[in-house]
């Protein structure tokens, strides 16, 4: 899963140059997180680790380059963007 998660966290900072490297892995686990909890309760078969890194693919050419926006406008993902010490990559 860990070459998943690297492969998808350089895309989305090819995507976005707002958020650092910390906050672009952050995203790519919270949404990998949330695809897979979310499908097992609507579904209950897990797809495999292939057919989450498609879906995280999608919503990273579809929305990544405005994820910081998102982040800075609901208060439950807020926390994200509050650490100074991050550097950009």
């Amino acid at each position: 899963m860990d070459t998943f998660h690297e492969e998808l966290t350089k895309d989305l900072l090819e995507k976005n140059e707002e958020l650092t490297y910390a906050r672009a892995r952050t995203w790519v686990e919270l949404l990998w997180e949330d695809f897979e909890t979310t499908y097992a309760k609507a579904r209950g078969k897990y797809l495999g680790k292939e057919m989450t890194s498609r879906l995280v693919k999608q919503w990273i050419d579809s929305y990544g380059s405005r994820l910081h926006e998102f982040a800075s406008r609901n208060p439950k993902y807020s926390h994200m963007l509050e650490d100074e010490k991050d550097i950009n990559h």
